[in-house]
């Protein structure tokens, strides 16, 4: 099992308890809808295995460990094709909730409106030209200058999926700190990142074979593969990202390392979830 670590006094799921047999069931009903929108697998451009059964997973984690509710508004930065909105479609409650999808990569998000948001108005997506030398090299915007296109409090829940993980070490506390301005007072922050703890060594027996040949960035937090373009999985320091969300008014609240690492777990990268105070600083 993966350890997961309680860092603050802040309860998640937050109140009322998880409906353990409707969720498990919701989680199904996702994986064996066809009437769901898929993507051709063609066009799937981002993470391995199945495309419902991921997304389903995901659900499962949102409402369990970070305690996503039907009537929250959710921002998800990276959607990709759809792959997290898509079971979300079948969650959130469309008279109370909005989804806002963005990515750089304009090919998912024009299959996200065609395919997602004809059926379900609540959900929209906007391709953002941000630049990434692994997803949008040519992108017009940099990272560090990004500011999200919402107003300060405009969601309760934003999630980062793989966000992280092909991002440099300087454009992570922009987007930490653009995250808590658009959430609203007791908004969470669900991020998943690789993180290398002093006791790690990514070239253990047991850790995924593609990541063993991870390596310290000369005078960074951040790790990269040997011989990849440097963005194509990015770890980063335990440090470092307890740090940036401190710097930038996030509570790190739980975290759960991932099997990635060869433990074990029910997810395979490892997952933060954060929250803004309710409080002023």
């Amino acid at each position: 099992m993966s350890q997961v670590l309680a860092l603050s006094e802040h309860q998640y799921p937050p109140k009322m308890p998880v409906d353990e047999t409707r969720l498990e069931w919701l989680c199904q009903q996702v994986i064996a809808n066809r009437f769901l929108p898929v993507p051709p697998e063609e066009e799937v451009f981002v993470g391995d295995g199945d495309y419902r059964t991921i997304g389903a997973e995901f659900l499962g984690h949102f409402v369990r460990r970070a305690g996503l509710s039907p009537t929250d508004d959710v921002l998800d930065i990276g959607c990709g094709i759809g792959r997290i909105a898509v079971p979300l479609t079948q969650f959130l409650d469309p008279a109370q909730a909005i989804y806002r999808g963005l990515d750089p990569v304009r090919s998912g998000i024009e299959w996200c409106k065609r395919s997602i948001t004809p059926a379900y108005p609540n959900f929209r997506f906007e391709a953002l030209d941000i630049h990434n030398d692994l997803y949008n090299p040519e992108g017009a915007i940099s990272g560090r200058s990004m500011r999200l296109p919402f107003q300060d409090g405009t969601f309760d829940f934003t999630a980062m999926i793989s966000v992280a993980t092909h991002l440099p070490p300087q454009e992570i506390e922009t987007y930490c700190s653009e995250v808590f301005r658009v959430l609203r007072p007791g908004g969470r922050l669900f991020m998943t990142a690789f993180i290398i703890r002093d006791t790690d060594d990514p070239a253990k027996p047991g850790c995924d074979a593609r990541l063993t040949s991870f390596e310290k960035a000369e005078g960074q937090p951040s790790w990269h593969l040997r011989g990849e373009n440097p963005m194509a999985a990015v770890g980063f320091d335990e440090a470092f990202i307890e740090d940036v969300l401190n710097r930038t008014g996030l509570e790190l609240a739980t975290r759960s390392f991932g099997a990635w690492r060869g433990d074990g777990g029910d997810h395979y990268q490892d997952i933060l979830v954060a929250q803004k105070p309710r409080r002023s600083a």
